[in-house]
């Protein structure tokens, strides 16, 4: 049998299930770690069995890094006590586990990757919520279609469906009628997602209604005749911000004629009355409670030198609060360049929080993208007392107290600035064996460990830095070359 942290994040449901083990007082859980982790993994599961009343024993075994641990190879050196019923091995040790559950007969627990976080496996960290609900529809604007082949739109609008876009807006030229607007149409719904028209020429407008546009962007009172016989929903805005005036006439003109609306009272960026348009969004859901509403939250984002993600989550919570039901995005400036992405997380965020009456906290890391929400620092004898014991030569990377951190065998060498550091390694008797691809590789993680040190990351050699909803799983690749080497070994 086997149990392990199974982490379920798909795109549409952001629900995560982590495996609590429930120790009751006949369980006995022992542990396999590497020299390496071998104090810290005793501290923390002294203090869990304690607190969770479980026995436990740990096993050191004849490894300096538990993440080099391979089934095939813990089963030779396995000193397993007859009183075990659980058989806890670290994160890493994934592949290759059917022989291992084979031969020792009790349930494999796969641990965490970092012994830091072995609470958690006892329910020390309470289970991620479900977001898997939302109310607000996120619209994705892809600009001047006209200037662009339908193949091109199309990837475009694969792209942001696949980001969390509900429907695809067609933002037309101004200054140019398209006279290929359907065919526009025709190949984003054969994409099998909802396609709004953005124009006022009332050509463009009747012929992507012709070809299946369900929603149109914009009506006010310079088009509004007209509207009431395109069959299709229209967004609503008035002629001139400080005139709602003829806000209420176009609303009462359409919805007289039958004509399904939603409402937009425009949203200005900072420097043009963001807050008396907040207010104004206010005002309007006051008055027309019953009639959808829409906020176009690009003037925002697009117009602000901010990256995008704190700015869509807050507009996205006015938007719960309001009940406006949909936002259209754009994705134009380089800073705002996943805020589908971003939208499709944050709608669940506020959603939740505000049908749970909490604040979006410890809810999801998905838009704690530039810093880390939590640091695992390591003991301050951590790095002096892994010099004096382990043995071999190989390079342990680390970044803390503002310094990163190189240790080795009778080697511990720190310097915030990385071509300090790799200088002073080079003096070193042992640095015989950097050779061309062993510096790339130290190289690349130093990088990765300034940058963790720059913007307050946590640092795990060999790891990706987490970025959030942007994060790139990385090769595990000084991990899988020792992995490999030593298989190779066994193997002889």
């Amino acid at each position: 049998m086997l149990l392990r942290e199974a982490w379920l994040t798909p795109h549409q449901s952001y629900s995560t299930t982590m495996l609590c083990l429930k120790p009751e007082s006949d369980h006995h859980y022992h542990f396999v770690t590497g020299k390496l982790a071998a104090a810290s993994v005793r501290d923390l599961v002294d203090r869990c069995s304690r607190e969770h009343g479980f026995s436990y024993s740990i096993q050191v075994l004849p490894i300096t890094v538990a993440a080099l641990i391979t089934p095939k190879w813990l089963l030779r050196h396995l000193d397993l006590p007859s009183t075990s019923t659980h058989l806890v091995v670290p994160g890493y040790c994934e592949v290759g586990l059917d022989t291992l559950k084979e031969s020792v007969g009790i349930p494999v627990v796969i641990g965490p990757k970092d012994c830091r976080e072995i609470p958690r496996l006892f329910g020390e960290q309470r289970r991620d919520p479900d977001l898997s609900d939302y109310s607000i529809e996120v619209i994705a604007e892809i600009n001047h279609v006209p200037r662009k082949s339908v193949r091109e739109v199309v990837r475009i609008a694969e792209k942001l469906i696949a980001d969390g876009a509900d429907r695809i807006d067609l933002g037309c030229d101004p200054s140019e009628h398209c006279s290929e607007i359907g065919d526009y149409v025709n190949a984003v719904r054969a994409l099998g997602v909802n396609v709004s028209i953005d124009s006022f020429d009332p050509d463009e407008v009747e012929a992507a209604v012709r070809a299946g546009a369900s929603l149109v962007l914009s009506v006010n009172a310079s088009n509004r005749e007209i509207a009431a016989d395109w069959g299709c929903e229209v967004v609503v805005i008035p002629d001139a911000l400080d005139d709602l005036s003829s806000f209420d006439e176009s609303i009462d003109y359409l919805t007289r004629r039958g004509v399904s609306v939603r409402l937009d009272s425009i949203l200005e960026p900072i420097g043009a009355g963001l807050m008396s348009s907040l207010i104004r969004y206010a005002e309007v859901r006051s008055k027309y409670p019953e009639l959808p509403m829409m906020m176009g939250i690009g003037n925002v984002t697009e117009l602000t030198d901010v990256d995008s993600a704190g700015i869509n989550l807050i507009l996205l919570a006015i938007c719960e609060e309001l009940r406006i039901g949909s936002v259209l995005t754009t994705e134009v400036i380089n800073w705002a360049r996943s805020s589908v992405r971003e939208c499709e997380v944050a709608r669940r965020l506020v959603h939740h929080s505000l049908k749970n009456r909490i604040p979006p906290k410890r809810l999801s890391e998905d838009l704690v993208m530039l810093r880390d929400g939590k640091l695992l620092e390591h003991p301050e004898t951590l790095f002096e007392n892994l010099a004096a014991t382990i043995k071999d030569h190989n390079y342990r990377l680390y970044a803390q107290d503002e310094k990163i951190h190189v240790v080795s065998s009778e080697l511990w060498l720190s310097d915030r600035d990385p071509f300090h550091l790799f200088d002073q390694l080079l003096q070193q008797e042992i640095s015989s064996n950097i050779d061309a691809g062993h510096a790339f590789y130290l190289g690349y993680e130093m990088a990765k460990a300034s940058i963790a040190l720059t913007l307050g990351k946590q640092y795990e050699q060999d790891r990706a830095l987490n970025w959030g909803l942007l994060t790139a799983e990385e090769d595990l690749h000084r991990i899988q070359r020792t992995s490999r080497a030593r298989e190779q070994k066994e193997d002889r």
